[in-house]
């Protein structure tokens, strides 16, 4: 474990959740304020995001039952090759390891109850 200073603090920047009904679950997000459109990222389903200066929020159809992994976190990490090399000497299983991408650099790993966290740095 490493400390942090105030400003290395993780910010959340994304959340994925997982809805039967799409249609109703935007419905319901709108009514708290968030504003949605239609997206697609290459051959992945289609779904709904909103997105703001601070984070997105994606709302995915749920096929069949709830899967183990329904819920997908991001965080915009300070010090990104110090928190894989950490997380590496932890044995954390990766679903993706650091590459660069439009958002920067990414990486996708599992936390206890199997969850996705995708972790961005600059």
């Amino acid at each position: 474990m490493f400390e942090t200073t105030k400003s290395q603090i993780p910010r959340l920047n994304f959340v994925a959740i997982l809805s039967r009904d799409l249609e109703r679950s935007v419905h319901f997000y709108s009514l708290i304020g968030l504003s949605f459109v239609k997206h697609r990222h290459g051959n992945g389903p289609e779904h709904y995001s909103s997105e703001n200066a601070s984070y997105v929020f994606e709302i995915y159809p749920a096929i069949g039952h709830q899967p183990e992994n329904a819920v997908r976190v991001g965080f915009c990490i300070e010090g990104f090759d110090r928190v894989f090399d950490v997380l590496k000497k932890a044995d954390i299983s990766f679903v993706s390891n650091p590459k660069n991408s439009q958002w920067g650099r990414r990486m996708i790993v599992l936390d206890p109850d199997k969850n996705r966290v995708e972790l961005i740095g600059p």
